[in-house]
């Protein structure tokens, strides 16, 4: 398609990807986000956790969690962490996360135990409106045969508040789940029954990074009539992919 070796393509995007991770991680700071959705979506490299040998799962092969916030105003996403789906990667993620705020806000995450440590210690107790919404499934009596691969029924949603004084009309994670559908129709990697998932770990990150420096400085929100970054003051214009490419020159 391009007449250029695949290999000289591939390296050229890792150095994209290491230029775009890094351009985000720099800008990103002192954001005026005031509500944060946090969740986490399941992809795979290589395997999936159940078929990778040991020797394989060390050479990063297996489950492949990416932890992701979502500012439910500008519908930036400040912050992402590719790990596992354990309390050392959700410590982590939170980590980097309260790190990059300027204000106060309010964050709402599932019901995973994970988050209720390392909010805690990321943000403190007192410097954050913690709240989880734990939603209920059920499989609706569907014979198990025909929900293998359906949603199953949601049933009710209970809102917990863990820290502070969320505000209960905004105790959420629509917006973050949402954003999960953005990431499987972005990348092909995170589709469900696919043959192109990652059979790298670096090159999963890279896919990411790629991934939201084009969400948040390139695609214009159809509800915000402009992109993530210019709606949060982090950029004042739409980027086009030559200024992706472009950052190539700051490696």
């Amino acid at each position: 398609m391009t007449g250029v070796h695949r290999t000289t393509i591939q390296k050229l995007l890792e150095r994209l990807g290491y230029a775009c991770s890094a351009y985000q991680d720099e800008v990103f700071q002192n954001l005026p986000c005031k509500r944060l959705e946090c969740d986490e979506i399941w992809s795979f490299v290589g395997a999936k956790n159940k078929n990778a040998t040991e020797l394989q799962k060390m050479a990063g092969w297996g489950d492949a969690w990416t932890w992701v916030a979502l500012c439910a105003d500008t519908k930036l996403v400040p912050s992402w962490h590719v790990g596992n789906r354990d309390g050392y990667a959700a410590k982590a993620f939170i980590d980097d996360l309260a790190g990059r705020l300027a204000n106060r806000v309010q964050l709402t995450t599932d019901g995973h135990h994970a988050y209720l440590e390392a909010v805690s210690g990321g943000f403190g107790s007192g410097a954050v409106d913690f709240a989880q919404l734990v939603k209920i499934y059920g499989d609706g009596g569907e014979p198990k045969g025909q929900v293998r691969y359906s949603p199953m029924g949601f049933k009710t949603a209970r809102k917990t508040t863990i820290l502070g004084c969320p505000d209960e009309g905004y105790i959420s994670t629509s917006y973050v789940e949402r954003q999960n559908l953005t990431m499987r129709m972005g990348m092909r990697r995170f589709t469900r029954l696919t043959n192109g998932f990652s059979k790298k770990l670096e090159n999963h990150c890279h896919a990411i990074s790629l991934h939201y420096i084009y969400y948040n400085f390139c695609r214009v929100h159809q509800t915000l009539r402009t992109t993530p970054a210019m709606a949060a003051g982090v950029s004042d214009r739409v980027w086009s992919v030559l200024d992706v490419v472009g950052l190539l020159r700051r490696d």
